[in-house]
Formats: C-alpha cells, structure tokens, sequence
C-alpha cells in the first residue's frame, strides 16, 4: 500500500520542487517504487525530473477533464511522473466548479493507491484550491523550509490551513516532517531559525540539513535530479541521507 505526502510551503523559494525531486529520486535509488504528482503549473518538478512538461495528457487533464491516470504517468529512470505546465493554472476553474472539489485529486489517486510505495505531491507556492486537494489526498506533509525570518512567519499560515484542513476534510493528515534548505551554518540567523523550529516541533525536524549547493541548482537544466547528476556533491549526499532518515522514520511506525 502506497503512502501520498505532500511537499508544500507557500512560500516560494524555499527548496521545495528540489525537495520533491531529490528525495523521490533517493528513494527509487535506494529500490523504492515512486511518483511525482506534480500540482504546480510551474512544472519545475516535471522538467527536473527529465520530462517534457508540455506532454499530455498530465495533471490539468486528470484534474480538468477526468483522464485516465494511467495515460498521464511517465516513466523516468529516477521515478514516475504526472507532469504539469501552465495549463494547470485553468484547473482552478474547473475545481471551483466540481462537486466534492477538495476531493478531486483524493479520488483520482485511487487507482493507483497500491502501485507504489510512495507518491509526491510537489504543492504549488500558494494556498489554494489546488494545495487544498492535495492536502486533502495526502497522509502526510514535508514542509521544506530554508533558515530566514518570513519562513517562520509564512509556516504559520501553512500550520493554520492544516488545522483547518484536520478540522473539516482530512482528519488523518500529520507532518511527515520539516527539512531545512540551504543551509548555511555560519550564520547566526540559521541558527536561530533552526533552534526555534526544533524548540517548537521538536523531533518533526529533520536531523538532516540540505546545503546551499550549486550542482543541484544545476540539475534541472539538464533534466536530472542532483542525486544522479551529481552523486558525490555535498547537497547530493544530504539528500541520501535525509532519504536514508526519512526510511528509518517510516520504520518506526
């Protein structure tokens, strides 16, 4: 049985499609069947992951006009894919317009439940109704967030709508865990974000800190995942071991 969680942060930014796509593509490394659902019309987790984000069908048509999910997968050495592009943008259109529209996605996702052991949602950088289904279709939540001061503030916008979101629709819904993006030690804002975010959720912090590096900021432009562009660099290798914590968290349940 598969387990959805969603990478969401409403602030831009923050590492979080780079998120998405290293530790989906750590895990099928390390023997895991994975997909990435990407939900932001961006398509910044499609094009990372090596697919062309202007294929079809992906996520506006499974959203939008009910296409087979089977159709919208793509299959990439480094994980599956439903891609995304701009068109997306008009799904909100659509979802306002649905019945049960906090469940469009939850109910799509249905088929496929049991074909993996893991599907990301990479979330758009906004709380909206595309976030929303997300949430809605998600066990749990990765909350990237990189150490500066409107990160703390924007978390707790994100922290209301999961309440909200616990309250009315997803009863089951829990962070997975918050993983803090470029990081840079010598910094004593760095430090006391992390410090503040560790006194607050306590163990849901990741022990692993993902650095400011440049080859994965690279990646993308030549449709890799840094874990396999770059398997020795520093931010390659914390991406393993934030894979290898998040599996020993999976353990434990």
């Amino acid at each position: 049985m598969s387990k959805i969680i969603a990478i969401a942060n409403q602030k831009g930014g923050v590492g979080k499609t780079t998120t998405c796509v290293n530790l989906c593509c750590a895990l099928k490394m390390k023997g895991k069947k994975v997909l990435i659902l990407d939900c932001d019309p961006q398509g910044n987790s499609t094009s990372g992951m090596g697919v062309n984000k202007y294929s079809t069908p992906g996520t506006y048509e499974l959203i939008a006009k009910k296409a087979d999910i089977y159709d919208c997968i793509r299959k990439t050495p480094y994980g599956d894919v439903i891609p995304s592009n701009k068109d997306l943008s008009g799904a909100t259109v659509a979802l306002v317009l649905a019945e049960k529209r906090e469940y469009v996605l939850k109910d799509a996702l249905q088929l496929i439940y049991n074909d993996y052991d893991y599907i990301f949602i990479d979330c758009p950088p906004s709380l909206e109704l595309l976030t929303l289904n997300a949430l809605v279709a998600a066990d749990s939540i990765i909350i990237p967030m990189q150490c500066e001061y409107y990160a703390l503030e924007g978390i707790t916008d994100l922290m209301t709508t999961i309440k909200l979101c616990n309250k009315r629709l997803n009863p089951g819904l829990n962070i997975q865990g918050i993983v803090l993006t470029m990081y840079d030690a010598r910094t004593n804002l760095t430090q006391q974000v992390a410090f503040e975010l560790k006194e607050y959720f306590g163990g849901k912090v990741y022990d692993t800190v993902i650095p400011r590096s440049v080859r994965l900021s690279e990646a993308p432009s030549h449709g890799k995942p840094g874990v396999a562009y770059d398997k020795i660099g520093k931010g390659s290798r914390a991406y393993m071991k934030l894979a290898d914590e998040f599996l020993k968290q999976e353990r434990r349940k």
